[in-house]
C-alpha cells in the first residue's frame, strides 16, 4: 500500500476498491438466477477483499465470472454496457440484480476514475461515441477499425489513468500478439497505483506476473496459482495432443 505526503501530512492512498460486501438485504442462495449460481452465492454471504494492481476471475461459461465484473462495475457506477462514469448509454438491458446487492470499500484518497471494457457490448459503445462527440474534438473512428484494432486503440485512448478498470472476457477480439499488448496496459496500470478486475478464458492474460487469480466454479471462489488453473492444465494437453482431444469429440 502506498504512502504520500501532501500539504505536510502523511496520507495512506489505497485501491480504488478495497472490497466488495454485501448488502444487509441480499437474498440468500435460491434456484433463481443469479443467487443460484455458487461462485455469486459466495459473494452475497461473503463478499470478496480486493488486492491492489490486478485480479482476475477464470471460469467455464456459466460459472458467474462476467456477472460479478458487471455487479461490481455497475455498483462502482459505470455503465452497464461499458464505459467510464460518463457513459450513459444502453440498447437492451441484461443485467441481474447483484450491483443493487453489493456496496463497495473505496479505497482511501483513490481515483474515482473508471472504466467497463465489455467485449459483448463494444459495438454499441463505438456508436454511442459517434453520436455524442466529446467537446474535445472528434474521437477515433472505432468502427472503421478490425474488432481487434479497436479494442487495442480503445486501450491506449481510455487506459491512462490510475483509476478502477473492469473487463469482460477481454481477449476475444485479440490475437496471441495483441493479448500481449494488453498484458502490458495492465501492467502499467498497475504500476501506476491503478486497479483491474478482469473476467478470462485467456492462459496468456492469466499469465501477468504478479497479478491474484481467483478460480471460478461450482466450488464457489477460490485463489488459486495459474499453474494450478483447470484452464492451464486443460490448454497444456491440448496443445500437447491435439488429435486426441479431437478424435474423442468427432467420433
Amino acid at each position: 500500500m502506498e504512502s504520500i505526503w501532501k500539504s505536510g501530512s502523511r496520507r495512506r492512498r489505497e485501491q480504488p476498491v478495497v472490497a466488495v460486501r454485501p448488502n444487509d438485504d441480499a437474498p440468500m442462495p435460491s434456484s433463481a438466477w443469479p443467487t443460484s449460481i455458487p461462485a455469486v452465492a459466495q459473494v452475497l454471504r461473503e463478499g470478496i477483499d480486493l488486492s491492489p494492481g490486478v485480479t482476475f476471475l477464470v471460469g467455464e461459461n456459466g460459472s458467474g465470472k462476467s456477472t460479478i465484473v458487471e455487479g461490481v462495475a455497475i455498483a462502482y457506477g459505470l455503465s452497464p454496457e461499458g464505459g467510464s462514469r460518463q457513459a450513459m448509454h444502453s440498447t437492451r438491458p441484461t443485467e441481474s440484480l447483484l450491483s443493487d446487492w453489493i456496496r463497495l470499500q473505496r479505497g482511501v484518497g483513490a481515483s474515482r476514475w473508471g472504466f467497463f471494457l465489455r467485449a459483448e457490448t463494444m459495438h454499441s459503445f463505438y456508436t454511442y461515441l459517434e453520436e455524442n462527440p466529446s467537446t474535445r474534438g472528434p474521437d477515433i473512428a472505432f468502427h472503421e477499425m478490425s474488432h481487434g484494432e479497436s479494442f487495442l486503440a480503445m486501450l491506449g485512448s481510455r487506459f491512462d489513468d490510475p483509476g478502477f478498470y473492469c473487463l469482460d472476457e477481454p481477449e476475444a477480439a485479440l490475437s496471441f500478439q495483441s493479448t500481449l499488448a494488453l498484458i502490458a496496459v495492465l501492467q502499467r496500470i498497475a504500476d501506476d497505483g491503478g486497479q483491474v478486475l478482469c473476467a478470462t478464458h485467456s492462459p496468456v492474460l492469466a499469465a501477468l506476473p504478479g497479478a491474484r487469480i481467483l478460480e471460478i466454479g461450482e466450488w464457489g471462489i477460490r485463489p488459486t496459482r495459474w499453474e494450478d488453473l483447470e484452464l492451464v492444465s486443460h490448454w497444456r494437453s491440448f496443445l500437447d495432443s491435439p488429435e486426441r482431444y479431437l478424435r474423442h469429440l468427432l467420433g
